[in-house]
């Protein structure tokens, strides 16, 4: 493995934790140490890099959410290390943090460990993304964003202008895009029609409202799960840079970073744009239970994505006239998910089909009872072609 401490700055002690709490459990980076990273679990990373988003903020940390997270219990099912690397220090150019950010990531997620990378702007997500490049396999990125923030191609990278630098990065490593929470009057109606046509997943806040279940077949299929703070409304995140009159509440962030936590597939998260200034101290707090809720939706994964044999799910078979073709669906015996398989278009000199297993609803099964042809199956379709 290579040497990561390189890349990073060490903690002081933390102030007397709680007896048993996870202050406790948490290996840092501090005066005694760069951690040995030899076991699976979650390793904290905070990045104090704003230079492509909000520059005056350079040099500026502020770091008070993991006093609030050592402060908290571990669930009764945490059996995993929790590793805390301390402050990445930001380079001479945002660049050079970018690269070293690219680096670690790649190195935790060949080990097993997932980074929870937190603090700087949300342009960070691509030095994120970046780090999958050594593992040579598409990926699937989701943002918890009021905005779409694709940007101009032609343009410099910033904390809301990163996602068109994603879809033109090569190699493309991008199978799919999906973002949660996007608000409508923040958002141009081109923008939306290049989402459509590129088969990506755009969930409204309000939709996300009506249902907050929508989001977790698209999180059961995410790699790389980027949350932009300031999509949380600023009643319930207070801070300077936090303005949005309406957003997502502290309960529905908690609940999208518990079924990420649960995902099988999730190797990464970010939690961005929590900016230093006057933040108030539940801001912080809030971002703490955030990574609490992770790691105890972390603790209870089953491992029981469908690759392999599937004599531990239950298989139902709907037959569409439209398409001429058995939709097929897979039930987990173990927590009753569902996933849906989607064949790859014919190729000429291609004699076995294969498919691609996409997680889904129930809903997406009773839609096809019905004879709808589930709108998911259509978009993971056509990108398979």
């Amino acid at each position: 493995m290579k040497d990561l401490s390189i890349y990073f700055s060490p903690l002081p002690a933390p102030e007397n934790p709680f007896a048993e709490s996870i202050g406790e459990l948490i290996v840092r980076h501090d005066d005694s140490g760069f951690p040995e990273i030899d076991q699976p679990g979650i390793a904290l990373i905070y990045v104090p890099e704003f230079r492509n988003g909000m520059p005056e903020l350079h040099n500026e940390t502020d770091d008070r959410f993991r006093g609030y997270l050592d402060s908290y219990f571990p669930g009764a099912y945490w059996k995993f290390k929790i590793y805390d690397l301390g402050n990445l220090m930001p380079g001479e150019r945002v660049e050079d943090t970018y690269f070293a950010l690219r680096q670690v990531v790649a190195e935790l997620v060949k080990k097993s460990v997932v980074p929870v990378v937190i603090g700087g702007t949300q342009d960070l997500t691509y030095a994120m993304y970046q780090g999958y490049e050594e593992l040579e396999q598409l990926i699937n990125v989701l943002n918890v964003d009021a905005k779409l923030d694709l940007g101009d191609p032609e343009l410099p990278i910033g904390k809301d202008a990163y996602v068109s630098k994603l879809l033109m990065h090569r190699p493309c490593y991008l199978f799919n895009l999906s973002v949660v929470g996007y608000q409508t009057p923040l958002v141009k109606s081109s923008e939306i029609d290049l989402f459509d046509k590129l088969f990506f997943d755009a969930v409204r806040l309000g939709e996300f409202k009506a249902d907050f279940k929508i989001a977790e077949p698209l999180l059961r299929n995410t790699d790389l799960l980027s949350i932009d703070l300031q999509a949380i409304k600023a009643s319930d995140f207070k801070g300077t840079h936090f303005s949005q009159p309406n957003g997502l509440d502290n309960q529905d962030i908690c609940q999208i970073a518990k079924y990420a936590g649960i995902s099988d597939k999730m190797t990464s998260v970010g939690l961005f744009n929590l900016l230093p200034g006057e933040i108030a101290e539940s801001a912080h707090a809030e971002v703490g239970q955030i990574i609490w809720y992770f790691m105890d939706g972390y603790s209870q994964r089953v491992g029981d994505f469908p690759i392999g044999t599937k004599k531990d799910y239950t298989k139902f078979t709907v037959f569409l006239d439209e398409i001429n073709h058995d939709l097929v669906f897979y039930r987990s015996n173990r927590s009753e998910r569902w996933w849906m398989e989607v064949p790859y278009p014919p190729k000429a000199g291609v004699r076995y089909e294969r498919h691609h297993m996409v997680p889904c609803d129930k809903s997406q099964y009773t839609n096809a009872l019905n004879g709808d042809i589930p709108n998911l199956w259509w978009k993971t379709y056509q990108k398979l072609g």
